[in-house]
């Protein structure tokens, strides 16, 4: 990495703040040299600030400052490719886990090499925060979050070693125990600086705009704070740990303007699935996405981190927010330090980072705008986030949804075994106030207080087949609920604290009762959850349900009151009171001056500074983990959580060539919308699955089975685990769910298939509609895909971060050009593949592919090339990132 200090163009600048001195590198003096930047929105003055700080002639060029700064006149996607490095490294357990898998696996392999294992080594400061482990198996009592966290101990013993052992043995690299809170509050609440520093080797300071790329998708949430970041998968997250650039276009940047205020009951929850539905139908993957307009001034800093988050949600690579006063406020409210604040406030004005709102407007590449005073109570549902639907609209949605999809006539309502209940079609099984987005908002959070409150007083309680958890993303939020009186009433209607981690939004929403899920999986009910998470893609949530509905803490509430999302839920009771009466939604719904004065008598600043004053050093039970610090990691035979992977088998300082894809044969033909959670699914294990039968067999029972996401550790089961989602639908099966495939004619699970690919030496490809890889950043899903045997992954459309992925684990992105797709082309699944050339392709090159059907007549089709730069074209030719990164520090 270029040394912090250099001052190649001439525009380092001196900055005093209470009577320090800072160094800095000025976009003003740029401006002088090489154009005025006062138009350029406030993300790509970050990125022009970080090409003036590292701009070093090879890697950083005067030319990439320049095509920044020219942005203005042709704002439109840019060939120019630069080298970004952002400030530091954001990661959760999930994927934090396979991350120091990696790095214990490239320390191991430089010793292979003859080079020294100390280089693999973080040279920015990386921050994992453990809360992507802890599930609701005990729910509804006093008791549920000590005996959780005492099971997710229990569970993940072996993995918290070893990430123990990565603390210990890795420099600039620090872990957030369980318990603590979700990653993306934590970071919003206590690691983000705004504006970061750094010792130069001439010994003075440097400020500088703080950065970062983190292992999960929801990153983009600290954009609220104006600090610029977003979800990578691991393996790119390693390189830029490493000193590796993140290489990248020159983006598009779309302004999204916001006027007016939320009109009186709306929460933040209504204005983030309202922007999400709009941003997705605009189009901005692979854009930025930047906030302005006089209502930004109108929104608290928790709200616009609330649509910051579900970025991936609506595609974009960011959301972004500038610095303003509101800014500071909440800086000063969280605990930074006053000087920390001062320098913020100095730094983004003399940098033109601070929102001026008599300014004019930034130039866009495109805008849209919303004026939020006609913003509607909302959910999303059943089956994407982007999929809006008007709280008065749900029952028609999900009839509609239940009718085409599963082929009803009508509900069905059936007896449960030992209850005093029936359950039917519609039902809320689950009611989850849960996940980054929305336990990181005060505002919510206390009207979900204040429902339960109003609800208990009437005597309401949840209906008995609700399964009802409370998992708030920061343990300031226990703080102020408790303050304010509320955590007793939501304890009374069954919302008793579980844990401090994501939970049902990733999957860990733990069983259901065994008789309710016997009278769903016996009867084929279409059962409901809603929760106040960003994800409800199919299969995600829980096994058991059909139907997820994402939904606002105080609407989680009362959905659990009402029981079902069948009939319309502004005109019928939500259930009776103590005396007898209809209570309706409007009746226990809190007004916004009486949420704004519990805010307000609530929240402190001791509050923040005592729970972050000893962040990393956990519960007795983290303390009394005794693991040393080494060169290298001693694996344990038998582990079926933690393995040395093969990437790195054999591999020499010179990368053999790329070899042309012959007759390969498909995988899998998918449709649109194929998720990362279709493809490397974070929740349970079944017992018949690949995955299942291979923990089965090493004397695993299935109650110690975990989940997906906490075996990211070990290949054998995450690659038994790719495309073994219980929703997936392969096309070369007609209309069979779960991971399955055809091999000869045979229909079987797709990891066998592909092990007898592979045993026949046969490629594999996959091939699928738009949107391929939305949603989470993991990075399993192209890891498990290459080690499948998939060369190349052919389809209408990317997400961002699932193509890069490909891209770093050596698999070969190709894109359908316009009015082409497995449709039109009629492929079945009996075709073989045939790709020339894939030694010498090029960035985003026409690509040839021969196409041969069964019957032996052929036909070839053009498909865009998605390696997008040249760096990535050196990532893949080198067999991903990981290799690449490793020959060039053992070099």
């Amino acid at each position: 990495m270029t040394a912090i200090g250099q001052d190649t163009l001439g525009t380092r600048d001196t900055l005093d703040v209470g009577g320090k001195r800072y160094g800095y590198y000025s976009l003003a003096k740029a401006a002088a040299k090489y154009g005025d930047v006062s138009r350029l929105p406030f993300s790509m003055k970050v990125l022009l600030e970080n090409m003036l700080r590292f701009e070093d002639g090879v890697t950083v060029t005067t030319d990439d400052v320049k095509a920044i700064i020219d942005w203005q006149k042709n704002p439109v996607a840019s060939d120019n490719e630069i080298q970004y490095r952002p400030a530091r490294v954001l990661m959760q357990d999930f994927t934090g886990v396979p991350c120091v898998v990696d790095l214990a696996a490239m320390r191991d392999a430089m010793n292979a090499l003859g080079a020294d294992a100390a280089k693999i080594n973080p040279q920015v400061p990386v921050h994992l925060v453990i809360d992507h482990s802890v599930m609701v198996d005990e729910f509804g009592t006093p008791k549920a979050f000590e005996d959780n966290v005492a099971l997710e101990y229990q569970r993940n013993a072996e993995r918290y070693d070893f990430l123990k052992w990565g603390s210990k043995s890795l420099d600039n690299f620090k872990v957030v125990p369980p318990g603590t809170g979700i990653c993306h509050q934590v970071n919003l609440e206590h690691i983000a600086q705004a504006v970061w520093t750094s010792q130069a080797p001439d010994g003075s300071t440097i400020a500088y705009p703080d950065t970062c790329v983190g292992t999960d998708s929801h990153t983009t949430m600290i954009n609220g704070l104006g600090v610029l970041g977003w979800g990578v998968g691991g393996i790119e997250a390693e390189a830029a740990m490493l000193g590796q650039p993140v290489s990248m276009l020159i983006p598009e940047v779309v302004g999204f303007k916001l006027t007016g205020s939320l009109a009186e009951g709306i929460t933040a929850t209504d204005l983030v699935l309202t922007v999400t539905q709009m941003l997705r139908a605009k189009g901005v993957v692979g854009r930025f996405v930047e906030f302005y307009g006089p209502g930004v001034s109108a929104l608290s800093l928790a709200d616009r981190a609330t649509i910051a988050n579900m970025a991936p949600e609506y595609g974009a690579t960011c959301g972004f927010f500038p610095i303003d006063g509101k800014t500071l406020d909440y800086m000063r409210l969280t605990g930074r330090s006053d000087e920390n604040i001062a320098l913020v406030e100095a730094y983004a004005k003399a940098q033109g980072f601070w929102l001026d709102v008599d300014a004019a407007d930034p130039v866009f590449t495109d805008t849209l705008s919303l004026d939020m005073g006609g913003v509607q109570p909302s959910l999303a549902g059943p089956k994407r986030p982007q999929d809006k639907v008007l709280l008065g609209d749900v029952d028609d949605v999900f009839n509609a949804d239940l009718i085409k999809t599963y082929k009803k006539d009508a509900a069905v309502r059936v007896a449960v075994e030992g209850r005093e209940h029936d359950i039917g079609d519609g039902d809320v099984v689950i009611a989850a106030i849960t996940s980054c987005t929305n336990t990181s908002n005060p505002s919510v959070l206390i009207a979900a207080g204040l429902v339960a409150k109003k609800a208990a007083e009437k005597g309401l309680k949840p209906k008995p087949w609700v399964k009802t958890s409370l998992a708030p993303g920061s343990q300031v939020v226990t703080d102020y609920l408790e303050k304010a009186g509320l955590q007793t009433y939501l304890n009374q209607v069954g919302f008793n604290l579980v844990g401090y981690g994501c939970t049902t939004c990733i999957g860990n929403s733990g069983p259901l009762a065994e008789p309710i899920s016997k009278a769903i999986n016996g009867n084929d009910i279409v059962a409901a959850s809603v929760l106040s998470g960003n994800r409800n893609f199919e299969g995600r949530v829980s096994a058991d349900v059909r139907a997820n509905f994402l939904a606002s803490p105080p609407l989680v509430v009362a959905y659990a009151l009402k029981g079902s999302v069948t009939s319309d839920f502004i005109e019928t009771p939500i259930g009776q009171g103590s005396d007898g009466a209809n209570v309706y939604l409007k009746d226990i719904w809190p007004t916004n001056d009486e949420v704004r004065s519990v805010m307000d008598g609530a929240l402190t600043r001791d509050m923040f500074q005592s729970r972050y004053a000893a962040v990393f050093l956990g519960d007795a039970r983290w303390q009394a983990i005794d693991v040393a610090g080494s060169a290298t990691y001693a694996w344990r035979a038998g582990s079926t959580y933690v393995a040395n992977p093969p990437y790195f088998e054999g591999m020499g300082m010179t990368p053999a060539p790329v070899a042309d894809i012959v007759d390969a044969k498909p995988l899998a033909i998918f449709g649109d919308s194929i998720t990362t959670d279709h493809i490397s699914p974070a929740g349970s294990i079944k017992a018949t699955s690949p995955a299942g039968t291979w923990l089965q067999e090493r004397q695993v029972a299935q109650a110690d089975f975990n989940s997906y996401g906490a075996r990211r550790g070990h290949h054998e089961v995450m690659m038994r685990g790719t495309f073994a989602n219980i929703r997936i639908k392969n096309q070369m099966l007609d209309g069979v769910e779960g991971g399955m495939t055809r091999y000869n004619g045979e229909v079987m699970p797709i990891y066998d298939a592909a092990m007898k690919h592979q045993a026949d030496g046969t490629p594999l490809v996959v091939i699928a509609g738009k949107e391929y890889g939305t949603g989470s950043s993991r990075d399993w899903a192209a890891k498990g895909t290459r080690l499948l045997g998939v060369r190349a992954v052919i389809v209408e459309s990317f997400e961002r971060i699932h193509r890069s992925n490909l891209v770093g684990m050596g698999v070969l992105p190709l894109q359908f050009l316009d009015g082409t797709s497995r449709e039109t082309l009629g492929l079945t699944g009996d075709e073989t593949f045939t790709i020339h050339g894939v030694a010498s392709i090029k960035p985003r090159q026409i690509v040839g592919v021969q196409v041969t059907r069964a019957d032996g007549t052929s036909f070839t089709f053009d498909a865009l090339c998605r390696i997008d730069t040249v760096n990535e074209l050196d990532y893949f030719l080198n067999g991903g990132i990981l290799q690449y990164v490793l020959r060039k520090l053992a070099a």
